[in-house]
């Protein structure tokens, strides 16, 4: 039964800590505004967010794949892009978006609320409009805020950091009484634990799909605190990349092994190679791998060198 009056508001399939606490940050908000809404989610919280979710005490919210017919309306954050969203996303109207990411194949037929910033993380857009609307930020969910804004900037370090996420990780780290470096450690290495887990899990925990001049580019980004974690299980990986892009028709996919603790990483690559040198200025091993020092950020290190290659 469709509630006309009701809205979800979720984040990216294989959702991070920003996507979850983001929907129930806006959901807050949205609702402290008038609005009927609820915090849902495109998948189960991966590690680091079940670990932060029980560190403040917050339910998961609960899993959707499709939004029609329950509501007619959606609201977005961290994402706009088709190709991360609700499969039947054209049978619902998106009235709202929040992001901080690139805007690509995106389209409404009537107008929106559209809030983008090119900032660290979306909770520090979040963090503005919470002051815009005179809305205060509740203890729990500064908390949330803030575990999301050291997840997507890799505690600060990340190039995609900006002053506006400096200013907000502190704002929230005040309201919630934690002192977000000592937690932000704890946070971070509660997300690297690969062990046991099967190379398709790895491949799928934390991967994105884009399009870049009509190629399907799947990048998959995996967090550790030793890449040797990940690089001894190397070829069981690429295997489950290959299987992956057989299946569901990736021209190109990338692991990305990120070191959390000293900001580098290692690309896997399988599929259509041959973009890799002319991306990040090195070719490719032996082995299908290639390390890039500095590199962590999958929004401004690796998809805009991916893009220039694939124009060119």
């Amino acid at each position: 039964m469709i509630d006309k009056d009701k809205q979800l508001v979720f984040g990216h399939r294989n959702p991070d800590t920003d996507a979850i606490d983001s929907a129930i940050a806006y959901s807050y908000l949205m609702n402290k505004l008038g609005y009927n809404t609820e915090a849902v989610a495109q998948g189960h919280p991966n590690e680091e967010t079940s670990w932060v979710l029980k560190y403040f005490n917050h339910k998961a919210p609960r899993v959707i794949t499709h939004a029609y017919p329950e509501v007619k309306k959606v609201m977005l954050v961290d994402h706009n892009e088709p190709q991360q969203t609700i499969p039947d996303i054209k049978k619902v109207t998106v009235t709202h978006v929040v992001d901080h990411h690139r805007i690509a194949n995106f389209d409404t037929l009537a107008p929106i609320y559209y809030t983008a910033r090119p900032w660290g993380c979306t909770s520090t857009i979040l963090t503005v409009m919470f002051h815009h609307h005179n809305v205060e930020i509740p203890k729990q969910l500064a908390g949330l805020m803030m575990s999301a804004i050291i997840s997507d900037t890799l505690l600060l370090k990340s190039p995609t950091t900006t002053k506006y996420d400096v200013k907000a990780i502190k704002e929230l780290s005040k309201i919630c009484g934690v002192d977000y470096k000592t937690y932000g450690i704890k946070e971070l290495k509660a997300g690297t634990n690969v062990a046991g887990k099967s190379a398709k899990h790895l491949i799928d925990n934390d991967a994105k799909s884009y399009v870049m001049n009509g190629k399907h580019v799947r990048i998959d980004q995996i967090n550790v605190v030793d890449l040797d974690d990940v690089m001894k299980r190397e070829s069981e990986v690429k295997k489950a990349m290959e299987d992956e892009s057989k299946a569901k028709g990736y021209d190109l996919f990338l692991v990305m092994v990120t070191n959390v603790l000293d900001t580098n990483s290692t690309l896997i690559a399988t599929g259509d190679v041959s973009v890799m040198d002319t991306a990040f200025g090195k070719p490719l091993g032996a082995d299908g791998s290639v390390n890039l020092p500095g590199v962590v950020s999958r929004k401004k290190q690796v998809v805009p060198p991916l893009n220039k290659a694939f124009d060119k």
